[in-house]
C-alpha cells in the first residue's frame, strides 16, 4: 500500500473529501457499522470546504490520485458556518486562556478500505507536522457513543479538555498538545 499524506490543493481533492463524508454520515450507515466503524456527524458543502481549505488546508491521505482519508482544518474564524459546531466553540471560548493558539480538527474520515491499516495516526501526524510550529493545540469533538473515534484520539494523544451535553449528545472535547 503505498500512501502519500499531504494537504489538499484542488477543487477535485476536495469534491472526494465530499463523496468519502456522504458514505460515512450517520444517516447513511447502519447502527451495527455506526458501532463498529464509526462514523462522521457533520455534511459539509463544497463552499465552505473551499473557504476552510484556503484559509488552512486540510490534510489527506492518497491512494494514487485517489482521497482515502482526511482531517479537515477548522480555524475559529468558521464557528458560525456550521451550526452543530457552535456550542463546541463557546465552550472553548470558555475553558481556554485567550492567548492560546489552537486549531479544530474539523472531521476526520478513512476509507472502509483503508482502515486499521495507520492512516487515522498518519492524517494526525501530518497535521502536527504542518501545523505544531503556528498552533499550540489541536482540538476536536467527539461523540461519547462514537466509540472507536473516542479510542483512537486517546490512542493517537488527545486528551479530554471538557466533556458536555447539547442537544442530547454526550460531547468528548479533546485536545492534543503540541508544546
Amino acid at each position: 500500500m503505498n500512501i502519500n499524506f499531504t494537504i489538499a490543493t484542488s477543487e477535485e481533492e476536495l469534491q472526494q473529501i465530499i463523496t468519502l463524508q456522504r458514505k460515512n454520515l450517520t444517516a447513511s450507515i447502519s447502527t451495527n457499522e455506526k458501532q463498529k466503524e464509526g462514523f462522521v456527524t457533520v455534511q459539509h458543502d463544497i463552499e465552505v470546504l473551499k473557504k476552510m481549505n484556503d484559509t488552512q488546508a486540510h490534510i489527506i491521505a492518497k491512494s494514487g490520485d485517489t482521497v482515502v482519508g482526511y482531517a479537515l482544518s477548522m480555524v475559529k474564524e468558521f464557528q458560525n458556518e456550521i451550526e452543530i459546531l457552535k456550542p463546541m466553540f463557546a465552550k472553548i471560548d470558555e475553558i481556554l486562556n485567550p492567548t492560546t493558539t489552537y486549531i479544530t480538527m474539523g472531521q476526520i474520515c478513512i476509507d472502509k478500505a483503508y482502515r486499521k491499516q495507520g492512516l487515522f495516526r498518519g492524517l494526525y501526524q501530518t497535521m502536527k507536522k504542518e501545523l505544531s510550529k503556528k498552533y499550540e493545540l489541536l482540538i476536536t469533538e467527539v461523540a461519547a457513543s462514537n466509540t472507536r473515534s473516542l479510542q483512537a484520539h486517546y490512542a493517537v494523544g488527545f486528551s479530554d479538555l471538557l466533556v458536555y451535553t447539547s442537544n442530547d449528545v454526550i460531547w468528548h472535547i479533546v485536545q492534543w498538545d503540541w508544546q
